[in-house]
């Protein structure tokens, strides 16, 4: 396992009814393709090594014998594979038969699970032929083999202690309360789960949604193989619909009459993080005894072949893409809503700059008042120019204040930043921090003080990843009362920005769209000929980098190694090593010693599984060493 990551296969090959030689063949043929490919983990249909559909046959010695001596062909084939195979086959255990699933690894059956709920409705009758698991574990004989029988068993890896596996069939995952349940609360991270689920209309959604949602729930790997198509026989037609699922997201999918094989990468360590921060999941059931069954895979040095998304924050479905900039509008204008009603705030007041935050600022303010049946007039927006604002978003600052009918102020506070300038000592010819700072506290100053004679409160500009990376003023614009934008990544305010635009049209969307297409600025250094000369990526750094570094980081726990192999494969050569590795140094960084501002940041709405809240989602020394982290980027 490199960086948490394994490949898992949802095999369905060809099979002839009761025809136990052709199909183990077959299912030997899907191993080899596996093990070429560098899967860790196969798993085969429900009943695969006779077929589902033997009905009566499954009484007959011959049928059963033939199937133990597959089972044993099937698992020499595992010899020195290094992988995890899951079949399934009738087992006859101290005079009752089972439908069961057989694990095997390295040539030895590791254990035998069987089915718990077995369906006795419409075209299901499986009660004719087989048991229900016994409820404690047992031991069964194959051959004159002693194996660990029952559901209640979990197989841990020895060198990869995030991968446990643990076995359901078919029926289980349809019941009100899987088993799969049940073992993920005793530690598994991987589910199988063997079905022979036909196919009627409507029902390879219905798998879908189970598997996401169990997955989901669970916190885990589910890899659901179905009978293939050549198990079709009298009232049924089986399709090999077959999904691999990963902590509530299809990863894979072979769909109904497609492909007889599946494959992907599942993120162990992703799992195993995000159950370390999840409370419902961290304590062990104990309402059932299970086994600990050992086996040993080696590491495997292979490609990833998952997706990997380089803009985490933004669907790539249009379709939800809209859907999730309507609902981040909607949270953000709601919460705002509830600020102003509470403080009993007669006015709104925001710094606007013609830059991308003041602008979603403002868009949820005038929305947000539109909501409490209030005047636009009652939003006052100052445009505040200094030496270094451009005329290109001064004057798109004051066309959409005018625009929405808002008080529209301008008020220059070159004199006023000057004239602190001198009274600290400073030549206002040094264009450092202080320099830059002096304009960004003054504008503060002013709005606060605005808020204070209008009876209004000041509405915060600042992103997410801005204050991630600490690239705002301390006690500038780092304050508000309300920061509306607090938990919205830069990559995504320009599509909220772009759907408003889209929606509201006429001029205002000329002006939305001009914005949209303005470099990212402070402007807090003077202009060169009336253009921006401060470009905070060229800074900082591309923010959607940065928001991709943060994603994971926040998100999964992922550490430096694994965030810059995962932002190569993402972003398919558009940076270099080295400027991938730069980037990362600079954000490791800045997040650390940042996290003082962070520790005193204004109230803002959450819209999203990542966030910096220090009051409920990132709490942080403010004095942390970032020198575990650093040491391993240099590693790289």
């Amino acid at each position: 396992m490199r960086d948490g990551f394994i490949k898992v296969a949802a095999a369905s090959p060809k099979l002839e009814v009761a025809n136990c030689g052709y199909n183990s063949d077959n299912i030997i043929s899907a191993i080899d393709k596996a093990h070429k490919e560098g899967v860790s983990v196969i798993v085969f249909p429900e009943l695969c090594i006779t077929s589902y559909s033997c009905d009566d046959l499954f009484k007959q010695d011959v049928l059963l014998n033939a199937a133990y001596s597959s089972l044993l062909k099937i698992c020499a084939s595992t010899k020195g594979r290094e992988m995890v195979a899951v079949v399934g086959l009738p087992v006859n255990s101290n005079g009752l038969l089972y439908n069961c699933a057989a694990v095997l690894c390295d040539g030895a059956i590791l254990g035998i699970v069987p089915k718990s709920y077995i369906p006795t409705y419409s075209e299901f009758y499986e009660k004719r032929h087989f048991k229900e698991a016994p409820k404690d574990n047992t031991e069964t004989d194959i051959l004159g083999i002693k194996i660990p029988f029952g559901t209640n068993i979990l197989f841990e890896c020895r060198e990869t202690k995030e991968l446990v596996l643990a076995v359901e069939i078919c029926e289980d995952l349809f019941a009100t309360i899987s088993p799969s349940s049940y073992h993920t609360l005793n530690g598994a991270t991987v589910i199988a789960n063997l079905s022979a689920s036909d196919e009627v209309l409507g029902k390879a959604g219905y798998r879908r949604s189970l598997t996401e949602s169990q997955s989901g729930k669970c916190i885990c790997a589910y890899i659901y193989s179905n009978a293939n198509p050549s198990e079709s026989t009298t009232d049924v037609v089986f399709s090999g619909h077959s999904i691999i699922a990963e902590n509530g997201v299809i990863l894979a999918e072979s769909k109904p009459f497609g492909p007889e094989y599946t494959v992907t990468d599942i993120d162990l360590q992703r799992l195993v993080n995000d159950r370390r921060n999840q409370t419902s999941v961290r304590e062990i059931n104990k309402d059932r005894e299970y086994i600990h069954i050992s086996f040993s895979l080696k590491e495997k040095k292979t490609e990833l072949i998952r997706k990997i998304s380089s803009h985490p924050f933004i669907p790539e479905d249009t379709e939800k893409l809209i859907e999730r900039c309507n609902d981040i509008f909607d949270i953000q204008c709601t919460g705002l809503k509830k600020r102003m009603e509470h403080s009993k705030s007669r006015t709104a007041v925001i710094g606007i700059s013609g830059g991308l935050d003041s602008t979603l600022t403002l868009l949820v303010t005038y929305r947000a008042f539109e909501m409490m049946g209030k005047q636009a007039k009652d939003i006052i927006c100052i445009s505040m120019p200094c030496f270094g604002t451009t005329k290109r978003t001064k004057d798109n600052a004051k066309k959409l204040s005018e625009l929405l009918n808002t008080d529209s102020r301008v008020i220059d506070i070159s004199k006023a930043v000057k004239g602190h300038l001198k009274d600290i000592g400073h030549s206002g010819l040094e264009y450092d921090a202080a320099y830059e700072n002096a304009q960004a506290r003054e504008r503060t100053q002013v709005l606060m003080d605005v808020a204070n004679m209008t009876g209004g409160i000041v509405i915060g500009t600042g992103d997410l990843s801005e204050i991630a990376l600490g690239w705002c003023t301390y006690n500038g614009d780092h304050m508000s009362m309300y920061a509306v934008n607090t938990s919205v990544p830069k990559t995504l305010i320009q599509y909220i920005v772009r759907n408003v635009a889209d929606y509201r049209g006429g001029e205002l969307r000329k002006v939305l769209y001009d914005i949209l297409d303005t470099p990212i600025s402070p402007e807090l250094i003077p202009a060169d000929d009336g253009e921006i000369v401060q470009k905070t990526e060229d800074i900082v750094g591309p923010y959607e980098l940065h928001d991709f570094f943060l994603y994971h980081f926040m998100r999964w726990g992922s550490g430096p190694m694994k965030i810059f192999r995962l932002t190569k494969y993402a972003f398919q050569g558009k940076y270099t090593d080295e400027q991938i590795k730069k980037w990362l140094t600079v954000f490791y960084k800045r997040f650390f010693v940042s996290q003082f501002k962070r520790s005193c940041s204004p109230n803002g709405p959450k819209v999203g599984s990542v966030a910096l809240s220090p009051r409920g989602d990132w709490r942080m020394p403010s004095d942390a060493s970032v020198a575990e982290w650093l040491s391993e980027i240099e590693k790289i």
